[in-house]
């Protein structure tokens, strides 16, 4: 049973515990501060399955007014499984260090063939995408702006968790598969972009929207 702080109301969710700025770690462990790397690194996780999930409701809102082409709900059902496969980053990340040996791949442990899923879906997903030649302005639909917004989360939760691979933090994958997930949304906003025929709008007033066969300049790093 989770200990509550003493006089806090019945409630299926608030424990009180987090009211002196700290936060528990999986499998135990000392707690540590809510503004702590790690607590910063899955939580940053976690910002990323939320922003997925507005490009995700925004296609279950398209499939109620039965607008939602075969090219979109194909998208869906990436999104879902690459938030699916956050909640395992986000396990490791908030795991407690002691505790490694009780990680399950592929639960609580990002696995190499986590990563090498990630660039399979890649490079498919780029055989059948048309490339801006140019840096692009987000915006041109919901659900790619969505789809944007969790790639730039998601870029934040490597940077954080570059941090922590200095302290000896970080599984040997983690940084790899939010690097290759990071790359995978960008196209991902391409295809779909091209699903509801938008063209990706060029950064440079002007400019002309050129397309290539791969990211160039107007991709991920």
């Amino acid at each position: 049973m989770t200990e509550r702080r003493p006089g806090i109301r019945d409630s299926a969710v608030a424990t009180g515990r987090g009211d002196d700025g700290t936060t528990g770690l999986l499998f135990g462990g000392e707690r540590v501060a809510k503004d702590d790397p790690r607590t910063e690194a899955y939580g940053s996780v976690d910002e990323a399955v939320a922003a997925l999930g507005l490009a995700r409701a925004e296609l279950a809102m398209k499939d109620q007014y039965g607008v939602l082409t075969p090219a979109l709900a194909t998208i869906g059902e990436l999104i879902l499984r690459f938030q699916r496969e956050l909640f395992v980053v986000g396990a490791e990340l908030a795991a407690n260090p002691g505790a490694r040996d009780r990680l399950q791949d592929g639960v609580s442990r990002v696995t190499e063939s986590m990563v090498s899923g990630v660039e399979l879906a890649l490079a498919d997903l780029e055989s059948r995408v048309a490339m801006p030649a140019e840096f692009v302005v987000p915006g041109e639909s919901r659900v790619s702006a969505s789809i944007e917004l969790a790639r730039t989360i998601v870029r934040r939760a490597e940077r954080r968790v570059v941090a922590l691979q200095r302290q000896g933090l970080s599984g040997e994958w983690t940084l790899p598969y939010l690097n290759r997930l990071a790359d995978y949304l960008w196209v991902l906003a391409r295809a779909a972009e091209a699903a509801e025929s938008r063209d990706a709008r060029p950064a440079r007033p002007g400019a002309r929207a050129r397309r290539g066969t791969r990211g160039g300049a107007a991709g991920p790093a």
